[in-house]
């Protein structure tokens, strides 16, 4: 029965443990770094500047555009006035009045030539008509439905700074969002680290929780042993009983601070919260805590760190953003070459057929008057210059002071540290002997509980200073810009 037994348990353990997902420091940071939606959002907007740098680098080079249009006009375009194509048109009539005097007058006097006369009168007439309607023909245009096109090429010459200026502020402008990518980078993995341990620490102190449950549980047993066989006091089993109970209490709120901090790092890791995981480091019981003596270079920090290195983009940004204003002041000159295309052809009498002609040339602005507009915007840029070389002096001071907080603290943790080890060594020395006087008759219960007391508070206090140390080495290199990502 015992081996079916036992048989059941070991299977229980192997499907419990198949269900939980077993997590590296280092895992635990990939994870996190995968998952974070503000990461997406930051990779998109390095992606984004990184496009625009390139958009901004082809101002440098000519650029050609295309243009077609259709209109349709209710009138047509004619090059002559009303009165003018009345009079063409009536061009024979007119005239015929003045050589109908002068045929009346040849009659008169030549009175043979009075046939002849006759004969060309009226073919005269019609033909200074027909004559007066070609020429009114010839000046109408068909401008009802009208095509044009044109092909453009234009090449910047002199723009004053301005493409060269913006190209830099774009430049600048993704260095700096790269570098704030990197620092959302290390916030993750700090955020990630400290859940770890947090985890770590939680799960040791369970450890120590359980254990201390079991010697009060054991201490229980063997004091109401004792009380039956007249040795300890009612009261020597109460106060025992008290604090079983207090430490079973202990126990169940670290059990639910170990619950939700694996929440908490499930949560950072992108996973869903209620995934069954196991951290690589909860279940050893010496931690491996490497102590730095190296002292941190402040100006290696300050070229290292990620919101620095930004803020040192957006000073050279605004410097820029000062060359472009003062650029929207100069002149600027242009060259180009088209070639139009239309239908009427205006090229050749109005002809319903395409055709186009070339054409080069330079064009040229100068703002004259602007009312001090160029003068104000230049002010200003330049004082939104200085105040970027403000917060870059500021943010270098505060990394400073927090430096050497960062670097207090790690002394701090590792002295506890050592203190803590020697401490725990007492205790489990005073507890040792406890339990061998307590089991011999020469120490009392009292004493027996004070001892292991004793040497939970020093378990738990070296097991906090061994995550104190992690946390605070942490801090240091995420204060000096050593965490993650650097260069």
């Amino acid at each position: 029965m015992r081996k079916v037994v036992g048989a059941l348990c070991l299977l229980w353990v192997a499907l419990n443990s198949y269900g939980q997902r077993i997590l590296n420091l280092d895992s635990c940071r990939n994870l996190a770094m995968r998952s974070n939606k503000q990461l997406l959002i930051s990779r998109n907007n390095l992606e984004a500047a990184q496009n625009e740098h390139k958009a901004a680098r082809t101002n440098y080079l000519p650029k050609v555009g295309l243009t077609a249009g259709y209109v349709w006009n209710q009138k047509s375009v004619h090059l002559l006035s009303k009165d003018t194509r009345n009079q063409l048109a009536s061009l024979g009539t007119s005239a015929g009045a003045g050589l109908s005097e002068i045929a009346q007058n040849m009659a008169t006097q030549h009175p043979e030539l009075v046939p002849l006369l006759e004969s060309l009168g009226t073919p005269l007439v019609s033909t200074l008509n027909g004559v007066g309607s070609q020429v009114v023909d010839a000046f109408k245009t068909s401008t009802y439905n009208m095509y044009a096109g044109s092909l453009m090429l234009t090449q910047p010459i002199y723009f004053g700074g301005r493409i060269k200026a913006y190209d830099n502020i774009t430049k600048y402008t993704s260095s700096l969002l790269g570098e704030q990518h990197d620092q959302m980078l290390e916030e993750i993995v700090y955020s990630a680290d400290q859940a770890y341990w947090q985890v770590v620490s939680l799960a040791g102190k369970k450890r120590l929780a359980e254990g201390y449950v079991k010697m009060l549980d054991k201490l229980d047993s063997d004091i109401q042993k004792m009380h039956r066989e007249g040795i300890a006091t009612k009261a020597a089993t109460l106060t025992v009983r008290v604090k079983l109970n207090e430490a079973e209490m202990s126990l169940l709120k670290v059990n639910d601070g170990l619950s939700l901090a694996r929440m908490l790092l499930c949560q950072i890791c992108g996973l869903p919260v209620n995934t069954q995981i196991q951290l690589a480091d909860e279940n050893k019981t010496e931690l491996p805590v490497e102590v730095s003596l190296q002292r941190p270079d402040t100006l290696t920090a300050y070229s290292r760190r990620h919101d620095l290195r930004a803020l040192s983009e957006a000073v050279k940004i605004s410097d820029e953003n000062v060359k472009l204003v003062k650029a929207s002041n100069l002149p600027v000159l242009s060259a180009f070459g088209a070639y139009n295309l239309s239908n009427p052809n205006v090229y050749n009498g109005f002809r319903n057929k395409f055709s186009g002609n070339f054409s080069i040339g330079v064009a040229l602005h100068v703002p004259i008057l602007q009312w001090g507009e160029g003068r104000y915007r230049l002010r200003a840029a330049r004082a939104l210059a200085q105040n970027q070389r403000y917060l870059l002096q500021d943010a270098k001071e505060k990394v400073n002071l927090q430096i050497n907080q960062a670097r207090f603290k790690v002394d701090e943790a590792q002295k506890k540290l050592l203190m803590a080890r020697k401490n725990q060594e007492k205790a489990d020395e005073n507890l040792r002997y406890a339990d061998v006087g307590f089991h011999e008759g020469v120490i009392a219960a009292s004493d027996m509980l004070e001892a292991q007391t004793a040497w939970l508070q020093a378990c738990s206090e070296k097991l906090d200073a061994e995550i104190d140390v992690k946390l605070t080495g942490i801090y240091l290199q995420k204060s000096v810009g050593g965490l993650f990502g650097n260069n």
